[in-house]
């Protein structure tokens, strides 16, 4: 009984350890935003704001118009993500439920593509992007960014797919039928948790990249959150208020995602990796 009391400690004690040290950048950022920025600067920092202000975030929305900033990542990363999601829908099921040839070096190659690291590749795709007047544009990042992501999602459908019964199948074509109608009407309904999984994967990825985002745009029509948030400093001055309220207004939706979706993540991520 002892133990058993003892074990319980130490699993709730383990458990807001991690809370403590995930959540505890977010906090801190949290008060930040909230600080005027004489406290900020000053010699000795303070945990509490005092007094409390919501200046920054007048500035971040007001001043520095951020939320043009977050409907270009809106536009940039929901339609990566359903992009992502049907091409690597598409490619997992042919893989996985077709008869394929050399399915796993097939695998092997989409997975390969992620391993380049950005910076490898930055260079190449803004000549390629330039050629094809894709700078500056949201067509420019979708493509890219379905480039980067396609493999994650693509790896992450098949082993979901590859532990569905194989009689689904059967009984199907028995009922006439064919491959696509499989997919949508049976396959995908099924792997609803794997779906969300992808996709909220996919969505973070395309939200919080920088790299591709800072190369390939030159306006604010066109450049995301990441960059918006480097273009709040300046030459002589970093205004840390104003970078943790955007950083907060950013992040909370993100948060949002994962805690309404956490039962479907969990299940697409642990289900998808053992086949029955």
């Amino acid at each position: 009984m002892r133990s058993e009391t003892f074990r319980k400690l130490f699993v709730y004690a383990g458990a807001i350890l991690i809370v403590v040290w995930s959540g505890g950048p977010f906090i801190w950022q949290f008060l930040t935003s909230l600080q005027q920025d004489a406290a900020l600067t000053a010699e000795t920092p303070s945990f509490w704001p005092s007094p409390l202000t919501f200046e920054h975030y007048y500035n971040v929305f007001f001043v520095k118009q951020f939320q043009y900033y977050i409907l270009n990542s809106i536009i940039v990363a929901g339609l990566t993500t359903l992009l992502c999601l049907v091409v690597g829908a598409l490619a997992a099921f042919s893989l996985s439920r077709l008869e394929v040839k050399n399915r796993f070096g097939i695998l092997g190659l989409i997975l390969s593509v992620s391993m380049f690291p950005q910076i490898a590749i930055v260079g190449p795709l803004y000549l390629i992007a330039s050629n094809l007047g894709l700078l500056d544009t949201y067509l420019g990042l979708i493509i890219t960014y379905l480039a980067l992501g396609l493999p994650l999602v693509t790896w992450v459908l098949f082993g979901y797919f590859e532990t569905l019964p194989r009689e689904i199948d059967e009984a199907a074509r028995m009922d006439g039928v064919g491959p696509i109608g499989l997919l949508v009407r049976i396959i995908l309904p099924m792997s609803l948790p794997s779906l969300v999984t992808t996709g909220l994967l996919a969505f973070i990825a395309a939200w919080n990249e920088f790299m591709f985002a800072l190369a390939f745009t030159s306006t604010i029509d066109h450049q995301t959150i990441p960059v918006g948030i480097a273009n709040f400093t300046n030459l002589y001055y970093q205004p840390w208020g104003d970078i943790s309220a955007a950083s907060v207004v950013v992040t909370v939706p993100l948060v949002a995602l994962v805690l309404i979706f956490q039962r479907h993540i969990i299940e697409g991520l642990t289900q998808g990796a053992v086949k029955e």
